[in-house]
């Protein structure tokens, strides 16, 4: 039996409605990794899950991350100028759907989930994830809904587990199961 072939979705000049879900759907076929990025305002952590971030430079080490321009935690990582970055292990959905949560609360975001800090002031690391980057914010650069923030790495871990794998998101799911290490598919 033949392949079933696509057609080109050609967006109109103004994307419209259907416009914007085909591309909402279509990205959901690139597997990203999960990720919470935190920062401090004021006294409160501030926390969210995240998929859209890339490793930028290895010279400066350097990371960007994309944050939804008008969110708690564009603001805080703005305004602090500085952040945090982990990357969560296969184990850790739980995390990822309690800080992925919309309108999450402020006042104890942090309470049931173990994190470290590298000092008083500094954004939360959390424990058990692969690897977690500290960062300072070097750009912020509009992008639609989203600010693409710039971060030179300033600190950095990763795990020393041995059954690491990384949480993954496609097609709108986590998968954490089937991916290991050294196999394809």
């Amino acid at each position: 039996m033949p392949e079933a072939r696509s057609v080109a979705h050609v967006l109109a000049a103004h994307p419209t409605a259907a416009d914007k879900e085909a591309y909402k759907q279509l990205a959901t076929f690139a597997a990203r990794p999960v990720a919470i990025v935190a920062a401090v305002q004021g006294r409160w952590d501030v926390a969210v899950t995240v998929t859209d971030f890339v490793s930028v430079s290895y010279d400066p080490p350097t990371v960007l991350v994309s944050l939804f321009g008008l969110s708690r935690i564009a603001d805080a990582v703005v305004a602090s100028g500085r952040f945090a970055l982990s990357v969560l292990a296969h184990d850790q959905q739980a995390v990822a759907d309690r800080l992925g949560e919309p309108g999450a609360p402020l006042v104890g975001l942090l309470d049931h989930i173990p994190h470290s800090r590298l000092d008083e002031r500094a954004p939360a690391l959390i424990d058990g994830a692969l690897t977690w980057f500290d960062l300072r914010v070097a750009a912020v650069h509009e992008a639609a809904t989203h600010l693409l923030v710039v971060g030179e790495v300033t600190a950095m871990r990763g795990t020393p587990r041995a059954d690491a794998r990384p949480l993954v998101r496609w097609r709108s799911t986590y998968e954490s199961e089937r991916i290991v290490p050294g196999t394809a598919g």
